[in-house]
């Protein structure tokens, strides 16, 4: 299991290089008023961690975690009135 894991990482790794190395040529992003030049790779570096806080913000307002501590105090000052 352990090769497993390692192997996987390599693997990784290697497609993360590769991605790298074939997007180094810049590109144009316009954001609002601002026009940044960047490379392609840190543009879609940059996308994926929105994606993914996104995605993490999203999944734990969903589960619940925000509602139980919301529902709580809700009750709190529910029991006070």
């Amino acid at each position: 299991m352990k090769n497993l894991k390692l192997s996987a990482a390599v693997v990784l790794v290697i497609l993360a290089i590769v991605l790298i190395m074939q997007n180094l040529e810049p590109v144009e992003t316009k954001l609002l008023f601002v026009t940044m030049v960047m490379p392609r790779a840190a543009l879609l570096a940059v996308t994926m961690l929105i994606g993914m806080v996104t995605g993490i913000l999203l999944s734990l307002a969903f589960s619940g975690k925000f509602a139980k501590k919301s529902n709580k105090s809700q009750s709190k000052s529910v029991a006070e009135d």
